[in-house]
């Protein structure tokens, strides 16, 4: 049999029973093709490439992870959770050695669900790697995770699920939301007061191409990398960047995220966008395959690549060079950012947020609240408005000092029930989940 130089771990969910509609470009095909591809190039005669089944995920990671309305069960289907469930098994199998890497191929995607979910928008209904990061912090005590996201659409859901928690460092590369669907990840979303600088944000101009998402790799992300030392970094590897995508606007190529994909080097990847299904997503996902298992990539190329018809323009490239330069400011100068606003003399730090499902075609609205705690992260504190439903959501973080559990608790217990449908509270640091309704 043929060894590759990485043992990988591969999970392929196509979720036959979910689909948005048949024509929908979220639907099974989307790793039909690439199961396709992978068998043609032999990859299964590899001894140490493995393939792993999928497997359904216990409800309490998702109750640790998100706030569902009305109930998990009424939102999250059987697809929604056996995905999830896929990402914490390769990362149980990265986690316990027996495969240096793993690549979670599954759908439906989630990296667009946010803490307080009603349902599907952006196709995304509970985040895949937010729960499993919940899962490997309290299974395997591990604590300082890196989730880069390379999907062309801003991971909107990830940024707000970790926006104040500084062990949790977010990056992420996306087409400018100017131009695409969110409508967000802009420089100056940079986290919590506990967090500043531990969310960072690449908005790409439409039509860069393999040139500037490597640009942005070497001269930002790998150097902030290098000093937040992680101890373990998830790709969320969407792959609509891709020239060929029907829904965005970019120039990225399979050669483009092979070659992204062994400089990252993460120890765990997990598919999120990518709707280019025959064109794009078979040659995309074999060359994220063969670099994470180091396996020589360089005859993966789709059969209408050009790369001098995808260059990108000198002004774009001038552009990414500015970006990563104020970017990597923002990182530099975390800690007196931070320290200013400790320093404020404000009891909380208020967000107000519109949160559009695309979906499904309602708003969200929603009023979050974190304490300006000098002792740890700080309380949660979440006021949400959507569908008739009114939900006091309650965090208490991973890091609470026993003031704000304390007060959390409180909050939860003394709230009149009548002012609210649904009052919620995440006890990360004892795990425990807790639900009042009217």
């Amino acid at each position: 049999m043929l060894k590759a130089k990485n043992s990988l771990g591969l999970i392929l969910f196509p979720a036959f029973d979910w689909r948005i509609s048949p024509t929908h470009p979220e639907r099974e095909e989307r790793l039909l093709y690439t199961i396709d591809q992978i068998e043609e190039e032999g990859l299964f005669d590899y001894e140490n490439i493995k393939i792993y089944n999928p497997e359904m995920i216990d409800s309490k990671y998702i109750e640790m992870t998100h706030f569902c309305i009305p109930t998990i069960s009424s939102i999250v289907t059987v697809s929604h959770k056996i995905a999830a469930g896929s990402a914490i098994t390769i990362a149980k199998k990265v986690l316990s050695k027996e495969v240096e890497k793993g690549f979670a191929l599954i759908r439906p995607p989630g990296h667009h669900a946010h803490r307080v979910t009603y349902g599907d928008r952006g196709f995304c209904i509970i985040n895949n790697e937010a729960i499993m990061v919940e899962y490997l912090r309290k299974e395997y005590k591990i604590k300082k995770i890196a989730i880069i996201d390379t999907d062309c659409h801003h991971g909107d859901g990830t940024q707000d699920i970790f926006w104040n928690d500084k062990d949790v460092l977010f990056i992420s590369l996306h087409q400018d939301g100017t131009t695409l669907y969110p409508g967000t990840g802009f420089t100056d979303e940079i986290g919590g007061p506990s967090a500043i600088g531990y969310t960072l944000n690449l908005p790409l101009p439409p039509y860069t191409s393999d040139d500037g998402f490597l640009y942005c790799l070497d001269n930002l992300i790998i150097p902030v990398l290098e000093e937040f030392k992680p101890d373990i970094i998830i790709n969320s590897a969407g792959q609509d960047n891709h020239y060929s995508d029907p829904l965005t606007n970019m120039n990225f190529s399979a050669q483009g995220y092979a070659k992204l994909t062994e400089k990252l080097s993460p120890n765990i990847s997990v598919l999120e966008g990518g709707y280019s299904i025959e064109s794009a997503l078979p040659y995309v996902n074999l060359g994220i395959i063969f670099a994470l298992a180091g396996i020589d990539y360089s005859n993966i190329k789709e059969p209408d690549y050009n790369p001098e018809r995808l260059k990108q323009s000198q002004r774009t490239t001038d552009y990414i060079k500015r970006l990563c330069e104020h970017v990597y400011s923002i990182w530099k100068s975390k800690e007196e950012r931070e320290y200013k606003i400790k320093m404020a003399n404000q009891d909380y730090y208020v967000r107000k947020k519109s949160i559009y499902y695309d979906t499904m075609g309602f708003r969200e609205n929603q009023l979050e609240k974190i304490k300006n705690c000098k002792k740890c992260s700080g309380l949660i504190l979440i006021d949400s408005l959507c569908l008739g439903y009114r939900v006091l959501a309650i965090v208490i973080p991973h890091d609470a000092c026993n003031d704000c559990e304390n007060e959390g608790h409180k909050l939860f217990e003394n709230t009149e029930v009548g002012d609210y449908s649904h009052i919620l509270l995440q006890d990360k640091k004892s795990f425990e989940f807790f639900r009042r309704t009217s």
